[in-house]
């Protein structure tokens, strides 16, 4: 006696039938290559406009860095006698009664000096100050965390009390006194001041990344692959930098990019204070000016040639914008829980 399958449940209703997929739609799911992280993540960053337009701006602002002396048009230190407080070419009468030209585009300073140059060639000095301090930071701070992480005990304690100590000092104090202390000394007027704000920098902010990492290496070190690979055998330098460190590679590279923005603003607050870079008079040296400079320039001239302000302003705000809109970008693409 054969039975017929029941198509209605007891109260009646039809029993509904588990939803499947196309054929067409599984035969690709089961044909699509695998994507790795990283291609997954760029895929992802590449969507993301706010990122793509500030990774933009800032490779436009490394590459006027980088080739300033071709693209300024004019020695940032010449001076063009009565073009004193020239006001920008689009202005037909300023303040002191000038007229703008286009020979020069921003106007001039009080001296008769080229705004739009002096601007160019303080790119180099903001996009030097962002960068190296934070390759520093990075070396320093990821080696800390992660020691400090992976060994624990004694070890761990020892670095982070360190750590503890050096987050104690007020950073923004701390560069001030150092930049006062020794800006007279042979360090201080090595590279026109740059060495002493490099290092300046890198004494106090290495200890957010050390934190940083060392939280991400006691999250990692518990998971199968770091205890299979200890099961082996295998040394602990080679668990470090072969498992551990890859994988806090996504937590890194988001925190360089908010670094460097940092670093940015600091230099542009000390120049602001009269304590960054070094006033340069030699045609031939790389750092002439910096925008913090420009900025200490520019307040005391606000009346007479506003744009001595503004133009540096305006650039330390768009680079400043750009990273962060790098930064959560980047923050966004390499989270493994927004993945498709």
């Amino acid at each position: 006696m054969t039975t017929v399958a029941q198509t209605h449940s007891t109260t009646g209703k039809p029993t509904p039938k588990p939803p499947s997929a196309a054929p067409g739609d599984l035969a690709q799911t089961l044909t699509r290559p695998p994507r790795s992280l990283w291609r997954d993540a760029w895929s992802r960053l590449i969507r993301n406009k706010a990122a793509v337009l500030g990774a933009i701006i800032i490779l436009f602002f490394v590459f006027v860095a980088i080739f300033a002396s071709s693209l300024a048009p004019h020695n940032p230190l010449q001076i063009h006698s009565g073009q004193g407080f020239l006001p920008p070419m689009w202005v037909e009468k300023s303040a002191t009664g000038k007229a703008g030209t286009p020979e020069f585009p921003l106007g001039t300073d009080n001296l008769g000096r080229d705004v739009l140059s002096r601007v160019i060639y303080g790119a180099r000095v903001s996009m030097v100050v962002g960068f190296i301090p934070t390759i520093i930071i990075v070396i320093v701070g990821v080696t800390i965390g992660l020691t400090a992480g992976y060994r624990g005990g004694a070890i761990d304690n020892l670095l982070m009390r360190i750590t503890d100590i050096v987050y104690a000092f007020p950073d923004l104090l701390f560069f001030i006194i150092v930049m006062t202390a020794l800006r007279n000394t042979a360090i201080g007027q090595f590279l026109n001041g740059l060495f002493l704000l490099f290092v300046a920098l890198a004494l106090v902010n290495w200890v957010g990344m050390a934190r940083l990492v060392r939280g991400q290496v006691l999250a990692l070190k518990e998971r199968d692959f770091v205890l299979a690979s200890q099961a082996v055998g295998s040394p602990h330098r080679r668990i470090m930098l072969r498992h551990i460190l890859p994988n806090s590679l996504g937590v890194i590279i988001v925190a360089m990019a908010f670094l460097i923005p940092g670093a940015i603003i600091t230099e542009a607050i000390l120049g602001y204070l009269g304590l960054g870079l070094r006033p340069s008079t030699d045609p031939n040296d790389i750092f002439i000016t910096s925008w913090g400079s420009l900025l200490l320039e520019g307040q005391a001239a606000i009346n007479n040639q506003p744009w001595l302000l503004l133009a540096p302003a305006i650039c330390v705000a768009l680079v400043v914008l750009s990273f962060n809109f790098l930064g959560d970008g980047l923050r966004d693409a390499l989270d493994p829980r927004l993945r498709e």
